[in-house]
């Protein structure tokens, strides 16, 4: 059984609010109760002295990270601790999985620009993570393995990796994509160079007349710098407007 034992209320209500929504089951004591017998792990705070005795398991969480400390946890309670690997579906909002072991314990679907700093975020307290990345939408995954040059990655083939989604599954195909990257072995590599193609550079021209206010779509170059990252739409359609084209 899982024991909250803390004084501090800001890390009692973070834990208890993450081991909710998690559906786990657990009690709360005070920091100078006794234990109940069932206990096997005890998450109190760094300021706490809690009494815990032989083979019960302690886990100290912070305020701020209440998920690592669950995290810690269920590895605990699993009697391991699985790899942390982070499987990413690129795209214009990418599919993000997290993996401890064979068992995913947090999914996300952001967009682009942001998926490297969620999977840094995820990846903080991991001891020997590892992101796997599929192969397809290969602007977006070449511009997020750029922005985790500190974390070992790799590209995996993603082929059928996107499952048959039935009746009211709508909308989750990119996170269990992600999911089923995470658990395929890919090549490590460091970066991936791009040369965008005609379409790619078509259809982003074809996203700045959208999103542009006067229906009118930037050139090949600025499509150019959008395709490998060095501008986002909105900035190619500002130069292009201040360059009077």
């Amino acid at each position: 059984m899982i024991v909250v034992a803390t004084d501090d209320f800001e890390v009692y209500h973070e834990v208890v609010t993450e081991l909710r929504d998690r559906g786990l089951e657990f009690t709360t004591v005070e920091p100078g109760d006794a234990l109940p017998e069932r206990a096997t792990v005890v998450v109190t705070s760094e300021a706490d002295d809690v009494a815990v005795p032989d083979g019960v398991d302690v886990v100290t969480a912070l305020p701020e990270r209440p998920r690592a400390a669950i995290e810690e946890v269920v590895d605990l309670l699993r009697g391991e601790s699985g790899r942390t690997v982070v499987g990413i579906d690129p795209g214009e909002r990418p599919g993000i999985a997290v993996l401890s072991g064979d068992m995913v314990v947090a999914t996300f679907q952001v967009p682009a620009e942001r998926t490297a700093a969620v999977v840094r975020e995820e990846l903080e307290d991991a001891g020997d993570p590892l992101v796997r990345i599929g192969d397809g939408a290969r602007l977006v995954g070449s511009r997020i393995i750029d922005d985790l040059p500190d974390v070992p990655v790799e590209l995996v083939d993603e082929s059928g990796t996107t499952p048959y989604l039935g009746a009211g599954a709508r909308g989750t195909g990119d996170i269990l994509a992600a999911v089923n990257i995470a658990r395929i072995d890919g090549e490590p590599i460091e970066s991936r160079e791009v040369e965008p193609t005609a379409g790619e550079l078509q259809r982003i021209k074809d996203r700045s007349r959208e999103a542009g206010e006067d229906n009118r779509a930037i050139d090949a170059d600025l499509a150019r710098q959008v395709a490998v990252g060095d501008l986002t739409i909105r900035e190619a359609l500002e130069t292009h407007r201040e360059d009077g084209s």
